[in-house]
C-alpha cells in the first residue's frame, strides 16, 4: 500500500468529525474487534489517558514533553490535526512516517475488510486511527505513550486501555448532543475513562462534576489526586522580557517555579496536571528528575493554542471551539497584550456547538468581528447565520462576513495597524487552513516576533 493509498482507504471511512456522531454511534465493541485482529498493540503499550472539555491536548503535550525531557520514547496520540494527518501520531515530537503509515495501514487493512465480510458496522476514520497509533506505539517500541482521548471518555476509541494513570483535566459544556446537556452528565461520561485501582489525577474543580468524578473514583477503588486538595499550580504572569511561570506542589512536595512556553493562566493549570501525573507516575516506577520537567515545561510545542505568531501587529492563531475555551482565550489575550488598540477576530464555528454563547464571550473583547467557514465542512455554521446570531447578542460589535477563510484573514490582517490585535480561533479545522497565511505574512513582514523558536 502506497502512502496515497493509505490515506485514500483512511478517509474513505465514516469520520464524526465531518459529520457529528449521534449517541448510538459511540460503542467500545467495533473497537475491540479491530484491535483483536491485528493482535492487540494497545495491550502492549503502557501509557496515560487524557481527557476533558478543554485542555486535553495541552495537557497531553506538556506530559509528552516532560517524560521525553527525562529520557523516555514517548507516544503521543491526538486528535484533531492541524495541518497533516500524521500529526495525530508522534513519536519522541515526530510525527509517523509516510511509510511507516502505509505500512501500518496496510496491516489494518485486512482487518477492516474482514470486519466488513463478518456484519460489523464498518470502522470509522477515528477508530482505524486509534489502532493505527497503538500499533505505531508498539512497533517503535515506546516506553510509555501519551493517549488523548478524542470525544466524551466512556465510549470513545480510545477507552479500550488500561493506563497507568488517568487524567481528566476538566469538564464543561460541550458535545451536549453526544455526552448530555449537563456537566454532571457529562462528567459521567468523561470519568469513563477510570480503571479499578488505576490512579487518576483530576482538574475538576466545580462542585457538581467534581463529585461525579469522585463517587466513579471510589467505586472504582481508584486512588484520586484533585486540583485545589491534592495538588495545584501557583500561576505568575509573564512579560515582554520573560515567560510567565508555574509553582506546583503536589503529595510529593513542591515543585518549580517551572518557565512555561505556553501562555495563560489556564496553561499553568493545564501543567500543574502534567506535573501532578508525573509525580503518580514516579510512583509506578518511573525516574522524571525536576530538570525534565523544567525543560518539558520550557520546550513543548503544541501550535494553535494562543499561539503568539507575530508582534505589531499582534497575530494570535488559537483553536478554542467551546464557551470555557473562549473565556480561557480572552482573558489570556487581555493579560499578555493589555495596550492592544484594535482588536479582530477571524472566526469560524462548527454547528454542534454554543455557537451565540461563545460569540457572547469573545464580543466582550474583541471590536471586529470577521465570520467565515472553514473548508467545505458541512459542519461549520454559515458565516451569515454566526452574523445574525452576534447582533443578538452583541448588537453594537463591528461584523463583515466573508466566503472563505483566506478572503476573512486578508481583510482582516489589511485592516490591523502596528498597534492592533488579530486573533484566528472558533476550530481547530479553521487554525490548520489559515495556519500557512498567517506564518506566511508574518514571515514576509519581519514582525514574527516570538519568545521561543517555532515548533
Amino acid at each position: 500500500m502506497t502512502y496515497p493509498e493509505a490515506l485514500a482507504f483512511w478517509y474513505a471511512r465514516i469520520n464524526y468529525e465531518v459529520r457529528a456522531a449521534e449517541p448510538g454511534d459511540l460503542k467500545l465493541e467495533r473497537m475491540r474487534a479491530l484491535l483483536r485482529r491485528v493482535g492487540d498493540p494497545h495491550d502492549r503499550v503502557r501509557l496515560v489517558h487524557v481527557t476533558g472539555t478543554k485542555g486535553k491536548g495541552s495537557t497531553s503535550a506538556m506530559l509528552a514533553a516532560v517524560l521525553r525531557a527525562a529520557g523516555y520514547r514517548i507516544g503521543l496520540f491526538t486528535s484533531p490535526h492541524l495541518t497533516d494527518v500524521r500529526e495525530r501520531v508522534q513519536v519522541d515530537g515526530e510525527p509517523i512516517s509516510e511509510a511507516e503509515l502505509a505500512a501500518r495501514m496496510a496491516e489494518l487493512a485486512p482487518a477492516v475488510a474482514a470486519m466488513d465480510a463478518d456484519g460489523f458496522p464498518p470502522p470509522t476514520f477515528f477508530e482505524i486511527g486509534t489502532a493505527l497509533g497503538f500499533l505505531h506505539f508498539a512497533y517503535r517500541r515506546c516506553d510509555l505513550a501519551v493517549v488523548e482521548v478524542g470525544l466524551g471518555g466512556r465510549f470513545d476509541s480510545t477507552n479500550v486501555c488500561r493506563p497507568l494513570v488517568s487524567v481528566v483535566t476538566s469538564v464543561g459544556l460541550d458535545h451536549t448532543a453526544q455526552l448530555g446537556g449537563t456537566v454532571e452528565a457529562i462528567a459521567f461520561q468523561k470519568a469513563g475513562i477510570i480503571k479499578r485501582h488505576v490512579p487518576v489525577v483530576s482538574g475538576v474543580t466545580e462542585p457538581a462534576p467534581r463529585d461525579v468524578v469522585r463517587a466513579i473514583a471510589a467505586e472504582m477503588s481508584a486512588p484520586l489526586w484533585e486540583r485545589g486538595r491534592d495538588f495545584d499550580g501557583d500561576y505568575r504572569p509573564g512579560a515582554a522580557d520573560r515567560l510567565p511561570e508555574v509553582a506546583v506542589t503536589t503529595p510529593r512536595g513542591g515543585n518549580g517555579p517551572f518557565a512555561l512556553k505556553l501562555i495563560g493562566e489556564h496553561q499553568a493549570h493545564n501543567a500543574a496536571l502534567a506535573v501532578a501525573t508525573a509525580d503518580r507516575l514516579g510512583e509506578c516506577g518511573l525516574t522524571i528528575p525536576l530538570a525534565a520537567v523544567a525543560g518539558g515545561l520550557r520546550a513543548v510545542c503544541w501550535p494553535g493554542r494562543v499561539e503568539v505568531v507575530a508582534r505589531h501587529p499582534a497575530v494570535i492563531l488559537d483553536t478554542a471551539h467551546n464557551v470555557p475555551s473562549a473565556e480561557a482565550l480572552v482573558k489570556t489575550l487581555a493579560e499578555s497584550f493589555p495596550a492592544a488598540r484594535r482588536k479582530a477576530v477571524v472566526l469560524a464555528v462548527s454547528s454542534d456547538k454554543p455557537v451565540a454563547d461563545i460569540l457572547r464571550v469573545l464580543a466582550g473583547y474583541f471590536d471586529h468581528f470577521h465570520l467565515t467557514r472553514y473548508g467545505i465542512n458541512p459542519r461549520c455554521v454559515p458565516p451569515a447565520d454566526a452574523a445574525t446570531l452576534l447582533a443578538a447578542v452583541a448588537p453594537a460589535v463591528d461584523c463583515i462576513v466573508h466566503p472563505t477563510a483566506a478572503t476573512a484573514w486578508a481583510a482582516a490582517r489589511e485592516a490591523a495597524g502596528p498597534d492592533d490585535l488579530v486573533c484566528v480561533t472558533g476550530s481547530v479545522f479553521l487554525a490548520g487552513e489559515l495556519l500557512p497565511h498567517v506564518r506566511a505574512a508574518a514571515d514576509l513582514s519581519g514582525s514574527g516576533v516570538k519568545s521561543e523558536p517555532r515548533c
